[in-house]
């Protein structure tokens, strides 16, 4: 196994954006364990985060954007591929636009960056997705395709067609994660000509320049698209070079196109949410197919983890038995539905509910046919919940938590009399201001029982006398 690594120091950089052309800093700051990759909107009251998630994806045009709670942050796959090439797996990315910078078009100058702010191990086990049959997808519209498949490591194999003249069928591969700053971080984004005048007409390429986009010039330059060029670039002097690109940039590989794709193939699949151990084959990729790609293997992930059975030995002694949740929890008979916890880390719990025919709600709920109420599952997820939650507080014994909703709540199977629940639940992201994201499983007899996403608020006693 190994640690996870964040950043020794904060870092900025300030450029503008590709396509919003507004002025933007970007402060690279280190995170806590199990934190994840974060973007802050700093210009914005009350800072909302957005995690690097492909369930935030909302628009894949000419780039990623990121949106939760109606904050967006777009083309955000080059400063996560620098992420993800240097192996980290926790980052704080602060900006005060909308845009991170897109300096030179590549990734290398938030490479740099991280270089400059030093990485730096930490003592949590980093969790890895290891790929053990083949994952594949297929734009129907386009033909794109990717599979992942098993190895031994992350490798990614990049194959594209451009159907062109000046820039046809181009290959590109890494290996290995070590080869990323080498390799692939220095490949810079481009555009054809006959994209590029739809883009500037239509102002959607206000931050570009010869400086950080390839140019591969597919057609004819008439007068008019001279002056637009010229325009845009705030250049007297456009002219095409033998290669097929316009002039003041010279290609740094052969295949510098095909690399820039293999980094925005890292970008996005970033965003499944965790490091990959596989091999990506990418044939036509683009930004529709890599997020489709990632919340696919995100999907399967998270379904994996959610029919997985936490193994505990009941006969084991308990790390908390009922004496020790009862100094942390306010319930009590009979609506203390937790007896035992087995597990209990920052990030997630296991916990225990015998299920006996003396309970309380037996009698009165089918009292024929003897069902545990749907309701009494879930207060016993979100009591274990509870006991997670409340062991980040130094004093627990003076804070309650109150649950402020339940998402995507399903029951799956009966509890009966005799069963015994085995809970887990998990934090899905850091605690803020008080705020628990939790995902909750319930299982009994080896089965899924029920499931659910708990949002919970820790509130200090006093307060909640007040209120």
């Amino acid at each position: 196994m190994s640690k996870q690594k964040t950043i020794e120091k904060p870092v900025s950089i300030s450029g503008v954006g590709l396509h919003t052309g507004q002025k933007v800093n970007m402060t690279l700051k280190p995170a806590p364990e199990n934190n994840g990759i974060i973007f802050v909107r700093t210009d914005l009251e009350g800072h909302p985060v957005i995690e690097a998630k492909a369930d935030y994806v909302s628009g894949t045009l000419r780039g990623t954007t990121l949106e939760k709670n109606g904050v967006q942050i777009n083309t955000v796959e080059h400063v996560l591929a620098a992420v993800s090439g240097m192996d980290l797996d926790n980052i704080i990315i602060e900006l005060d636009a909308s845009e991170p910078p897109i300096m030179d078009g590549s990734a290398m100058p938030f490479v740099e960056m991280i270089e400059e702010a030093g990485i730096k191990e930490q003592e949590a086990e980093r969790e890895v997705y290891v790929v053990k049959e083949n994952i594949s997808y297929i734009d129907p519209d386009t033909g794109s395709e990717m599979i992942l498949m098993p190895s031994d490591k992350f490798q990614v194999t990049c194959m594209v067609d451009f159907g062109t003249k000046v820039l046809g069928t181009q290959n590109a591969y890494l290996k290995d994660l070590s080869e990323f700053k080498e390799q692939i971080a220095g490949a810079r984004t481009f555009s054809f000509l006959h994209e590029l005048e739809v883009l500037l007409k239509n102002g959607l390429i206000k931050g570009g320049d010869l400086n950080n986009a390839i140019v591969f010039v597919d057609k004819e330059i008439n007068d008019e698209t001279l002056e637009l060029l010229k325009k845009a670039f705030k250049r007297d002097d456009i002219q095409v070079k033998p290669n097929g690109i316009l002039n003041n940039l010279a290609l740094r590989w052969p295949n510098e196109a095909a690399r820039h794709k293999l980094l925005d193939i890292i970008g996005d699949l970033t965003l499944i949410g965790m490091k990959i151990q596989g091999k990506v084959i990418a044939s036509k990729p683009g930004h529709k197919i890599n997020t489709a790609f990632a919340k696919k293997v995100r999907k399967i992930i998270l379904n994996e983890k959610r029919n997985k059975v936490p193994k505990i030995d009941l006969n084991e002694e308990p790390l908390m038995g009922t004496l020790e949740i009862k100094q942390l929890l306010p319930h009590r008979h009979p609506f203390l539905l937790v007896d035992k916890i087995y597990e209990l880390t920052d990030r997630h719990v296991v916990g225990v509910k015998n299920v006996t025919f003396n309970e309380f709600f037996f009698p009165g709920h089918f009292p024929a046919e003897p069902v545990m109420p749907g309701v009494l599952i879930l207060e016993s997820m979100a009591q274990t919940g509870g006991v997670l939650v409340l062991k980040t507080v130094p004093d627990p014994e003076n804070y309650l938590t109150y649950f402020l909703k339940m998402n995507n709540v399903k029951f799956k199977k009966k509890v009966l009399p005799g069963d015994t629940l085995i809970i887990r639940a998990d934090l899905l992201e850091p605690i803020r201001r008080g705020i628990c994201h939790m995902q909750a499983y319930a299982y009994a007899n080896n089965r899924l029982v029920a499931e659910a996403e708990m949002v919970a608020q820790i509130i200090h006693k006093d307060k909640a006398i007040e209120k």
